[in-house]
């Protein structure tokens, strides 16, 4: 990846197109002009096709790496940057910056529809055009005209430039960590549930240990028939015995004084536990000791990851980490960026303040260490309200005391607010631009200030303005965090190529796992230290990447450990 505001120099691109019985190959310099004759590759030649033309290190050019990529890598053939076609035209289709470009104005076509989020077809079956498996996706090299078009007259072409080369290089670490796989032990997983939860019982019957809280909860509410897994028959159990609660979720349970409180929360506890990765999880998910986690890259409008297949890949639970254990000889090496997201509030407000609060330590001790507020819970708690709009409480008595100590960073998020509620549109440090309120919202905000608009209706749209205003602040920080998080993999991935260059991706160190601002290596133990080191050095990148000089810090925690449990 280019550093920010420099130019592609004698960059060679490669088209690949689905064409009947393979694909189509062409090469492009960067203005796009053929370099040579495009050529027709059968399916069973495309790997070496591609593996003698990455040698040159183009940028390979396709609709969706999700479908491509995972046939080379099968082949043993790893590619190093790519642009993913589809990822990029949803970012360049909705950008303010690119608003005003051919591919913003063009009325909708199949490069807006939805990613698929089914697994790819078998190799032998993404070529059967002619059977109709596959319908031809649009013209690639025409997409890619008026994608480079649209960055170039873009407000920042070389962020949005980043932007899409950091999406497109997190497809390919996703492609790449659902290949290779999270080392998982299914023996050590199934003694985590026995001892948890008891013997594996018959299907449609509860465990063991849930089967006798269930009959503790039915004999303290007095409810016979209670079931547990009903949050509106807990409920109404609760009330009847006089408790005035709202919900059953765990923080209000944990605020109220009763003997079925505990018993229900441990049920709670293994309920999940059991339903998220259970003895059905362990069997639909883990084969030849290999949790696959499948990713969707760009899943969420902020730019954040979403996971798909039942998996559950951006949330692990830790009664299950201990069955994470390297193979014989390696090591897991785990990495976690320590409070990201308020680092990068600083970064984005230029903050100075904020920044040194940041500086060489905790930065939530830093905010208690100027006086800000009183203890680190308290600076926890005022700075999750000033990036998620909690205004009531403990967050909103603290707010004012934030904003005078860090008036940049408040004013930011306070800022993205406004426009939020005004119905406007925000956009992360790169350039990801926030959807626009629904035809609905901006309807209710329009007729609740009309004078036939009753007080109901002023009160909803005003309620309604307020959520939308707490979406676009958030969008900011959270949007240009998951930014970060991208520059970070995408240099990490290359660097990791790089230390046993020209072996198999499985056989070197490697990406195995990403949870938002955690990523866990999978290396031979001889080269942990240089994955450390290498971990740290591309974080340090992608902050100058996204901010060039900056005085704020990103540090990182990082563990070189045998099980993953042990990281934390």
């Amino acid at each position: 990846m280019n550093a920010r505001g420099s130019v592609h120099t004698g960059q060679v691109f490669v088209v690949l197109s689905v064409s009947p019985g393979g694909a189509t190959v062409r090469e492009l310099d960067d203005s796009s002009a053929p370099m040579a004759p495009e050529r027709q590759v059968r399916l069973d030649g495309l790997p070496a096709a591609v593996a003698m033309l990455e040698a040159g290190h183009p940028r390979w050019v396709w609709d969706d790496t999700a479908w491509w990529y995972p046939r080379l890598l099968e082949a043993g053939v790893r590619v190093e940057r790519c642009i993913d076609l589809r990822l990029c035209h949803a970012i360049l289709r909705n950008a303010v910056s690119t608003a005003g470009s051919r591919l913003a104005a063009a009325p909708p076509s199949a490069w807006d529809a939805p990613r698929p989020v089914e697994p790819p077809p078998a190799p032998d079956a993404l070529f059967e055009i002619d059977d109709g498996a596959v319908a031809p996706a649009p013209d690639p090299l025409a997409e890619l005209v008026l994608q480079q078009e649209a960055v170039g007259a873009s407000a920042d072409p070389s962020s949005m430039a980043l932007l899409l080369a950091a999406e497109s290089a997190g497809a390919l670490a996703a492609a790449e960590m659902r290949f290779a796989g999270l080392p998982w032990r299914a023996d050590i997983h199934e003694a985590i549930l026995g001892r948890a939860l008891g013997p594996r019982p018959a299907a449609g019957v509860r465990p063991r240990v849930l089967a006798e809280l269930a009959d503790r909860l039915r004999a303290i509410l007095e409810t016979p028939d209670l079931n547990p897994d009903s949050p509106p028959e807990v409920l109404r159990a609760l009330r009847r015995l006089g408790l005035n609660i709202s919900s059953t979720r765990s923080w209000e349970l944990r605020e109220v004084e009763h003997p079925a409180i505990a018993p229900l929360l441990e049920y709670k506890k293994l309920a999940r536990l059991l339903s998220a990765n259970g003895w059905q999880w362990l069997e639909a998910n883990v084969r030849d000791g290999r949790f696959h986690p499948e990713y969707v890259p760009g899943g969420v409008v902020t730019g954040r990851w979403a996971s798909t297949g039942g998996g559950g890949a951006l949330q692990l639970p830790r009664q299950v980490r201990t069955a994470v254990v390297a193979d014989d000889g390696w090591r897991l090496v785990v990495a976690d960026a320590s409070q990201l997201e308020p680092r990068i509030l600083a970064a984005l407000s230029g903050d100075r303040g904020m920044a040194e609060a940041g500086a060489g330590h905790d930065l939530y001790a830093g905010i208690v260490a100027s006086g800000a507020v009183s203890d680190r819970g308290q600076a926890k708690v005022a700075m999750l309200g000033a990036m998620y709009g909690s205004t009531t409480g403990e967050s909103g008595r603290l707010m004012p005391r934030l904003a005078r100590a860090y008036p940049r960073a408040i004013a930011l998020v306070e800022d993205a607010a406004r426009v939020g509620e005004r119905g406007g549109v925000v956009s992360t440090r790169l350039g990801r631009s926030s959807p626009r309120p629904s035809a609905a919202w901006r309807q209710a905000q329009a007729g609740a200030y009309g004078e036939s608009a009753g007080d109901a209706e002023t009160r909803t749209a005003r309620g309604q303005a307020r959520s939308w205003g707490r979406f676009t602040r958030n969008f900011v920080v959270q949007g240009s965090a998951a930014e970060w998080a991208l520059c970070w993999m995408a240099g990490l991935r290359n660097a990791l190529a790089a230390i046993d260059p020209g072996s198999p991706l499985t056989a070197g160190p490697h990406l195995v796992l990403f949870m938002h601002d955690e990523l866990v290596v999978h290396t031979p133990a001889r080269h942990a230290e240089r994955v450390e080191a290498e971990l740290r050095r591309t974080a340090a990148e992608a902050a100058r990447l996204m901010f060039g000089p900056t005085s704020v810090e990103f540090p990182l925690t990082v563990a070189v450990v045998e099980r993953y449990s042990d990281a934390k």
